[in-house]
């Protein structure tokens, strides 16, 4: 046995006999599983000794065979047979770890992003997100929407600079506590100064966030709106044609602390449809790292969806679609898309 383990890392399969010098029964099973768990291994046994030979199968081994009743077809059998069913079991393990590891990640998900809180009949709130990473459930792209007491509609969109764990992890941080302070009740001037000192606060390396936060009138014929650093909203709320709501734009939040933002007051139709995006949605690259598109396309594609479908899920469905075509494959970038849309029939349906 102790010749036999420094060589385990480049075995595939362990024939093992139950009464080696040092090492007696099931002793040397277990010195070999605990150096390499999920090697294969069979058991040599006495003579029609199947107690302990089952008791090996039951302690890890794959199979075990008695000395006086094996030759060498049966032995090698038995050792492709061990050493196939080691591989199936290993697969089947690594499986069972990714759909727990599915499941655990859907529950984070439902946990992390957000659940709009809107009850206003004439409005209408549809949302589409997508992290930038393979395999990851965010990015630091955020959203929220609430209607506070007063009838207002308070909402918001964010993008925290860079890619990966810590940039995601900050930018639920800043949406919980926009939540937070918003539901508490606080002025909607304060707000983006607390988020503010929070980023600074949190971030492991020095990170901005843009923002675009506004709030829209109970009577929805108006919205005031901060913009830090955000790509503009694209407005459409009369036969005029879209509008990009980009005046009074400050700098990202974490940029220059404590400056003073200024609010911009919109006038709004009387039915309306506000589209609100990340800039993942239009910054995409070619393989060679070229940017491909740019918001002036994406304003150009969205200005034709947003009218000609009633259905909204479809419409930024169709949006992503169109720009992950324009980028030749699926956009690097994480995407977050806001549709909030009002139409006062809503109240009599």
């Amino acid at each position: 046995m102790a010749e036999a383990l420094p060589r385990l890392p480049r075995a595939d399969c362990v024939l093992l006999d139950l009464q080696l010098p040092d090492a007696v029964g099931l002793d040397g099973l277990a010195r070999i599983l605990a150096e390499a768990p999920t090697i294969a291994v069979v058991v040599l046994t006495g003579r029609q000794d199947d107690t302990a030979g089952i008791a090996a199968v039951g302690a890890g081994a794959q199979d075990y065979l008695a000395k006086d009743q094996v030759d060498g077809q049966l032995l090698l059998r038995a050792l492709r047979y061990a050493w196939e069913r080691g591989r199936a079991e290993q697969f089947e393990q690594r499986l069972l770890q990714h759909q727990l590891l599915m499941r655990e990640n859907a529950r984070l998900e439902r946990g992390l992003l957000p659940s709009p809180l809107i009850e206003d009949p004439r409005l209408g709130l549809t949302v589409r997100y997508r992290p930038g990473r393979d395999g990851t459930l965010l990015g630091g792209d955020f959203y929220d929407a609430i209607e506070v007491p007063d009838g207002s509609v308070r909402l918001i969109i964010g993008d925290v600079s860079g890619h990966g764990p810590d940039e995601a992890a900050l930018g639920v941080a800043l949406r919980i506590a926009w939540r937070s302070v918003v539901l508490a009740g606080m002025p909607m001037s304060d707000v983006l100064d607390l988020v503010e000192k929070l980023l600074l606060v949190e971030a492991i390396q020095p990170l901005f966030a843009t923002v675009c936060a506004l709030t829209v009138a109970p009577d929805r014929r108006s919205l005031r709106m901060t913009l830090a650093g955000h790509p503009p909203p694209l407005l459409l709320d009369s036969p005029d044609g879209p509008r990009l709501l980009s005046e009074n734009l400050g700098p990202p939040l974490g940029v220059t602390p404590g400056i003073e933002r200024h609010e911009l007051h919109v006038p709004l139709g009387r039915q309306w449809s506000l589209l609100l995006y990340t800039d993942g949605i239009f910054e995409g690259r070619t393989p060679d790292g070229r940017r491909h598109t740019g918001p002036e396309r994406m304003h150009d594609i969205a200005t034709r969806l947003l009218p000609e479908r009633r259905d909204r899920d479809e419409t930024l469905d169709r949006l992503i679609r169109t720009m992950d075509a324009l980028h030749g494959g699926p956009l690097d970038d994480d995407i977050a898309l806001a549709l909030l849309t009002c139409d006062p029939a809503g109240e009599r349906r």
